[in-house]
């Protein structure tokens, strides 16, 4: 990089977060972390990354399900770091359930993560980002984005979402040098996949090994998992100059998985 830049990732004390959020910080970002889990551990995470790539290094536990934490975490970014150059949302959550049970709640806590958080992350910046004639905004979508599976209504229906908010933001920013994607995951072996094994060998009446081999991976041709270090490469490259004209593109790192 030319000049060092800063980067807030949602959802990044853990999975496919955590993994993009060192992407940057290896390629010279500073970076404002944000997530839920042990306090100490997110020390020691934040620690890490900052003493290794000698770079600045933030925490922020704001929810992502409240429009003013929201807010607070993105005047807390812009306060200790300076700028959000690159926004990368991917908070989310999961529940898998066949519709007529789907809870209600459910339905509206993974909306609000999933898809709202990232409506309310990008109209925090969108402003700066134009004025200063600059910025990356990316969104962690999923090959559910682009096509469905049964018993997840409401991660589907927010990932599918998130493509059209990408697409949006994409055409708004066009001019004033903002691109917007969305990276397009297929199965990451991360805890949010592991907590849907069980949900989905109930919900499907099948052992938990059948879930990833029958369900999960028979999705992905390669039969492989994608690796969170996959999607931390295909992220810094979409920070890139070289990525200046790629915006409101689905970018699919899916095994096959949507090829088929």
């Amino acid at each position: 990089m030319s000049a060092q830049k800063n980067a807030l990732v949602t959802g990044s004390t853990s999975g496919i977060g955590l993994g993009v959020a060192e992407a940057l910080c290896a390629d010279g970002m500073n970076v404002m972390l944000n997530g839920f889990g042990d306090a100490d551990e997110i020390e020691a995470l934040r620690t890490r990354l900052s003493e290794r790539y000698n770079v600045t290094v933030c925490y922020n536990d704001a929810d992502m399900t409240k429009p003013d934490q929201i807010r607070g975490l993105i005047g807390d970014t812009v306060s200790k770091l300076g700028s959000v150059d690159v926004l990368v949302n991917n908070a989310g959550i999961q529940f898998v359930s066949p519709v007529e049970e789907f809870p209600e709640d459910k339905w509206d806590a993974i909306i609000a993560i999933n898809l709202s958080s990232a409506f309310h992350t990008i109209k925090a910046v969108f402003a700066d980002m134009k004025l200063r004639g600059h910025g990356r905004i990316i969104n962690i979508a999923s090959a559910h984005g682009l096509v469905a599976s049964p018993y997840k209504s409401a991660y589907v229906a927010a990932k599918h979402g998130i493509i059209g908010l990408t697409k949006t933001i994409a055409l708004e920013g066009a001019e004033h040098g903002v691109t917007c994607n969305a990276i397009c995951p297929g199965y990451v072996r991360t805890p949010l996949v592991e907590k849907q094994i069980p949900d989905t060998a109930a919900a499907r009446g099948m052992r938990e090994d059948e879930v990833v081999q029958k369900v999960i991976l028979e999705a992905q041709p390669t039969k492989q998992f994608v690796t969170v270090e996959q999607i931390g490469a295909l992220a810094v490259f979409l920070c890139s100059h070289a990525a200046a004209q790629i915006t409101g593109a689905s970018h699919q790192i899916d095994g096959g998985w949507v090829a088929k």
